[in-house]
């Protein structure tokens, strides 16, 4: 069994936010980047099916060689090797075409659902369109049994589990495993499993970002005294226009 986890590279929840030139770029410089924490997830349970299955886990990333550092951590929770494509990620279809790429020997291709800066969710659906392979999204459960991939994912008002025969890709939710916490071990042992850079195919980006905004700042709040429910319905009324 191979399997590949594909990850990103993110800001810190904690990070300030702000852009530069014009606001038509975002501003690294002082952030801390991070482990998608949905990628996390998704090669937590890879990790589990390959070790249960004698299986290797190998993670790969679109990105420059400042990503590295991270592309480590995945290594440490215990991916056998990585992959560093060396193009700047612009969009999803861009990185779901340079993945595909090298993902068509895998028996399971996971990402996470989405990444926390830009939350489109669409690399598992377009990665597993350019690989021709069935494609579940948001997924809580994977297993593997008799050659079978099985998956619940939740839906509106319940749950639907599938099954697919042969090679996949998926994508992972919250609720599928707690994210593997790297020991002493793991670390020092990432420090010499193999990070191969391979040169970017080329692939094509169809967006192209205009400018960056901040959210407007949240406005003051008005404090009513509970006796003045008039007074409350008036502003409810003609200020805020909610009712």
């Amino acid at each position: 069994m191979k399997i590949l986890v594909c990850i990103s590279v993110v800001p810190d929840t904690t990070t300030k936010i702000g852009f530069t030139d014009n606001n038509t770029a975002f501003q690294t410089a002082g952030v801390q980047f991070i482990l998608n924490p949905y990628d996390e997830l998704a090669l937590t349970r890879g990790l589990e099916l390959a070790e249960a299955n004698s299986g290797t886990v190998t993670v790969a990333h679109v990105g420059l060689a400042d990503s590295e550092a991270v592309i480590r951590k995945a290594l440490s929770m215990g991916a056998d090797s990585a992959l560093r494509i060396n193009a700047q990620p612009t969009d999803a279809q861009q990185v779901a075409a340079e993945l595909a790429h090298i993902a068509a020997e895998y028996d399971l291709v996971l990402t996470g659902r989405e990444s926390i800066d830009y939350n489109g969710g669409m690399v598992c659906g377009l990665l597993g369109a350019a690989l021709n392979r069935p494609s579940v999204n948001v997924v809580t459960r994977i297993d593997f049994e008799n050659g079978s991939w099985s998956f619940d994912r939740d839906i509106d008002g319940g749950k639907e589990s599938l099954h697919v025969q042969g090679p996949c890709v998926a994508s992972a939710q919250k609720d599928l495993c707690e994210p593997r916490i790297p020991n002493m071990r793991g670390i020092m042992a990432a420090r010499t499993k193999p990070l191969t850079v391979l040169d970017a195919q080329g692939a094509t980006t169809g967006a192209h970002c205009e400018q960056f905004e901040l959210p407007a700042p949240k406005q003051g709040v008005k404090l009513i005294d509970p006796s003045q429910a008039a007074q409350l319905i008036d502003l409810l009324k003609n200020e805020a226009k909610v009712i």
